[in-house]
């Protein structure tokens, strides 16, 4: 009987450590072009859902320096496991946390979306942009001036 007992903590033990191991975070790199100044910051949101998005409440935002800009790129990695995620990017070249606009609304700083190029003046739907990680180990972004 101690034996079974045993063999189920040990088989549960095994369960968890693999679950464990799926949970983990990856190293995700991005890579991002049409920067075209070295002011400021690169400020990315990361959304798992469109709720969040729609709501632009970000699951987790990072911010990363310009220093290793080479001719408007960046590489820059993020720490996330698997999942579905949207990322959306500010070149926020004043460096005061937010994409600043003009008195219409138009934005006066750089801004992306990961794998997903702006070609229309509308925003895109989460849809448009999300990333499944376990299929897309990379994205990139490419950044739009107005």
């Amino acid at each position: 009987m101690k034996s079974i007992g045993l063999t189920i903590i040990l088989l549960a033990g095994i369960a968890i450590t693999k679950v464990g191991a799926l949970m983990r975070d990856q190293e995700t790199p991005a890579h991002i072009t049409g920067i075209r100044s070295s002011k400021g910051q690169i400020i990315l949101n990361i959304f798992r859902t469109a709720e969040e998005y729609d709501k632009q409440q970000p699951f987790k935002t990072e911010s990363f320096s310009k220093t290793n800009l080479r001719n408007g790129e960046l590489n820059i990695r993020v720490n996330l496991s698997e999942g579905i995620y949207g990322f959306t990017m500010i070149d926020d070249e004043n460096g005061n946390g937010k994409l600043d606009k003009n008195f219409i609304g138009v934005p006066k700083e750089g801004f992306g979306f990961s794998n997903y190029f702006m070609e229309k003046l509308r925003k895109p739907a989460f849809n448009d942009f999300k990333i499944d990680l376990a299929h897309t180990p990379s994205f990139g972004i490419r950044v739009k001036y107005m």
